[in-house]
C-alpha cells in the first residue's frame, strides 16, 4: 500500500513508526519492542506504542498487527476497540 505521509498529521517519529507498520506482512505480528528496534530506537518502546495508538489510518495502516511482548493484544484505538483488533487479526489467520 502506498501512503502519502506528507498528508498525514504527525511528527517525523510517528510517521516513521507508521511507515514500519506498513511493512508488517499480512498474517504476521510484531511486538512494540520489536517495532522500536526496527526503527532504530530500541529503548523507545512506550513512544512507539503511543505512535501506534494515534495511527490516523487504521486499519489501512495495520497497527492491529502490533501486540505486547507477553503475547497479549494490547490496545486498539481504531473504531470498535480491542474487539475490532481481534477480528482483524482473525481475518488474517491470527488467533490471540
Amino acid at each position: 500500500m502506498k501512503t502519502d505521509f506528507k498528508k498525514l498529521s504527525g511528527t517525523p517519529f510517528q510517521k516513521k513508526v507508521w511507515g514500519m507498520l506498513l511493512k508488517i506482512p499480512k498474517g504476521k505480528t510484531v511486538t512494540y519492542k520489536e517495532l522500536a528496534k526496527k526503527i532504530g530506537k530500541p529503548k523507545a518502546i512506550r513512544a512507539v506504542a503511543n505512535a501506534v495508538g494515534v495511527n490516523p489510518g487504521a486499519p489501512m495502516i495495520p497497527c492491529h498487527r502490533v501486540i505486547r511482548s507477553d503475547g497479549s493484544l494490547g490496545g486498539y484505538s481504531g473504531a470498535g476497540g480491542i474487539k475490532t483488533k481481534r477480528n482483524l487479526l482473525r481475518k488474517e489467520g491470527i488467533e490471540i
